[in-house]
């Protein structure tokens, strides 16, 4: 069954639950007879929607099963990224040097969080399926995605105490798009792994300009001050492992800031842990150094 309807605009809502309501047998009873005959209602409509409009891939539209799903063609044509990679950029390196390995691009320009993984390099379909969702309005996308990225970032999510925070979009930003793709992604992960999702941990409080255009150094300029904790995030992520979700990763410059961001406050309040997770990264250098 698809989940085409599921995707929502940012983080989901506070549901009212029978745990709301007066303690009555027959109230719990009639909440939970509307809550099945919702849900039932619910899958009819979407069983309906399949089959007057099936599921197709989001880059040919070839019938696929499911929504979000790629046909076995364009499968082929995403650039997975398998080991030995960089353990500090998740790049992919020419050969296993064994645990610890770095690029030279790592050592060149280290970066502000610890780890970062990807599911693929950004070539390919890579920046297709990236654009259906954060800019085609593909919102189902960010199921698929969001379970390639929990499998390619298990060794950032194996610890009970990892929050997964989005890289929130300025409040006018999203408002024009209409949702947050990296919250959508966080949210995948989250319901594929357990781990919690702090939305609101984090204000983008700069209205900064598109990256996409931007050279290296416009863009670490572009995205300075661009942050800022709320007060919930300094207890939430105390002694946390934290894991940034974000779609793409090209010169590092939003999740760096973001990283500092994390990183502000003081000792006793910080994360013991930022690591980052994304669909794609884009490859600078390739290195087989180590440290």
């Amino acid at each position: 069954m698809t989940k085409r309807l599921s995707a929502l605009s940012g983080p989901p809502a506070n549901a009212a639950s029978h745990t709301d309501l007066p303690n009555t047998p027959s109230q719990g009873f009639l909440t939970q007879l509307a809550l099945r005959v919702l849900h039932a209602s619910r899958a009819t409509f979407t069983n309906t929607l399949d089959f007057v409009v099936p599921p197709s891939c989001p880059l040919c539209r070839t019938m696929v099963q499911m929504d979000g799903g790629l046909c076995g063609s364009c499968w082929r044509q995403v650039p997975w990224i398998e080991a030995p990679v960089c353990n500090r950029l998740g790049l992919p390196l020419a050969y296993d040097l064994g645990p610890g390995a770095v690029s030279a691009e790592a050592l060149a320009n280290p970066p502000e969080f610890d780890r970062l993984r990807a599911v693929c390099t950004h070539d390919g379909v890579a920046p297709r399926l990236v654009h259906a969702l954060k800019f085609s309005g593909q919102r189902h996308l960010a199921e698929s995605l969001g379970a390639m990225m929990a499998r390619a970032g298990r060794a950032l999510l194996l610890e009970a105490d990892t929050v997964l925070v989005p890289v929130p979009l300025h409040p006018w930003r999203q408002l024009h798009r209409r949702y947050n793709q990296s919250a959508l992604l966080a949210r995948a992960i989250g319901a594929t792994t357990g781990a919690p999702v702090l939305y609101d941990g984090v204000k983008r409080v700069k209205r900064t300009r598109q990256q996409l255009s931007l050279s290296r150094g416009d863009r670490l300029r572009n995205v300075r001050g661009a942050f800022k904790l709320t007060p919930k995030a300094r207890a939430a992520l105390a002694e946390k492992r934290v894991v940034m979700v974000d779609d793409v990763h090209t010169t590092g410059a939003t999740l760096n800031a973001l990283a500092l961001t994390l990183r502000s406050q003081d000792s006793s309040m910080r994360p013991k842990h930022v690591d980052a997770l994304v669909f794609s990264t884009a490859v600078v250098q390739e290195s087989i150094s180590t440290i």
